[in-house]
């Protein structure tokens, strides 16, 4: 998965009334605010990693690896020596390996009971290529998320978009197996995007923030339709993380939180617009029943495809240079 991070708007720093500007958002954020110390996203990147390493110890290419496809790969790190590139071009395990460790397949979820890989698959990672890209993009969105929002809001948006990726997935792609946790980042690209929406009204240049992400989150997307890249779970973690960001995201008008220094009769605004609270109902609602569907249906042993017959679309677009196959 590729991402970057999100600039969002520029300002002049100047004070206004009891705000002061702060310069990693385009927002003026209250003296009151709460800021946020950000450690569980550089846990959770610990986390990614410690897994992978995990994962290439199972692994064992010296002692498993029968040479069809060539010698492992720096093979200096002895059981951690990667699967040849012919196998695995990014560095990494083999697929049974990834299987056996909780990757994602469908027949295993609907037919073996093991519901687990729909949470297990977003700690592994295919590769040493595969998990850097990842927690750059982590470490580069994640922490500041965390820092506005606290690691309650960033961790529960970060797991169950990481979830609703997952059940996309496995609707959809019913073959072979998917792990990463790219659905994850995408539900915290979506969730900036919501959070910049419903709160509107804070925001300076409004317009170059929006547009500025929304080119991030369709050059990331577009990037999904490669082969061999898992476009369903970066769909389904970006809208689920976007109705997560409406729930979880929303700021306080301007003034309120610094209300207890007005004076005396001065009239107080409420803390949220009606048009927040419209947007919060909608997505509560589409969360529920986004994730009740989508399970029912997983269990169910149903193919998302024979719903939507141009979906497949959505994850790998056919070209003279390359084949989607099914």
């Amino acid at each position: 998965m590729a991402t970057g991070d999100q600039e969002r708007g520029v300002g002049d720093g100047k004070n206004r009334g009891n705000s002061y500007y702060q310069s990693s958002s385009p927002y003026y954020v209250e003296n009151d605010e709460k800021h946020w110390t950000s450690w569980l996203v550089p846990m959770f990147v610990v986390a990614n990693v410690a897994f992978f390493v995990v994962v290439m110890y199972v692994n064992n290419c010296p002692k498993n690896n029968l040479g069809f496809e060539g010698r492992c790969v720096a093979r200096f790190l002895g059981r951690l020596s990667f699967e040849p590139l012919k196998e695995n071009p990014l560095f990494g395990p083999s697929a049974d390996t990834l299987e056996k460790l909780g990757a994602l397949k469908w027949e295993e979820i609907v037919h073996g009971n093991q519901g687990w890989r729909l949470i297990t698959c977003i700690w592994l990672h295919a590769g040493v290529i595969h998990l850097l890209a990842n927690m750059l993009s982590l470490v580069f969105i994640g922490i500041r998320l965390e820092q506005q929002f606290g690691f309650i809001r960033v961790g529960l948006i970060y797991l169950l978009s990481g979830l609703g990726g997952s059940i996309l997935s496995a609707l959809f792609i019913q073959s072979g197996i998917s792990v990463g946790a790219s659905g994850a980042l995408f539900g915290l690209l979506g969730a900036m995007l919501s959070e910049l929406l419903t709160n509107w009204t804070i925001y300076t240049n409004k317009a170059a923030a929006l547009i500025t992400l929304v080119i991030i989150i369709a050059i990331n997307l577009a990037v999904g339709i490669l082969p061999h890249v898992d476009n369903f779970a970066h769909i389904g973690g970006f809208l689920t993380g976007f109705l997560l960001g409406f729930v979880l995201l929303l700021r306080p008008q301007f003034g309120w939180v610094g209300r207890s220094n007005l004076p005396a009769g001065a009239p107080v605004k409420s803390k949220h617009k009606a048009y927040q609270y419209v947007f919060w109902v909608i997505a509560v609602v589409l969360l529920i029943a986004g994730f009740s569907v989508g399970l029912v249906m997983l269990f169910r042993g149903e193919n998302g495809n024979e719903h939507c017959s141009w979906c497949h679309y959505l994850s790998c677009v056919p070209t003279s240079k390359w084949h989607c196959g099914n």
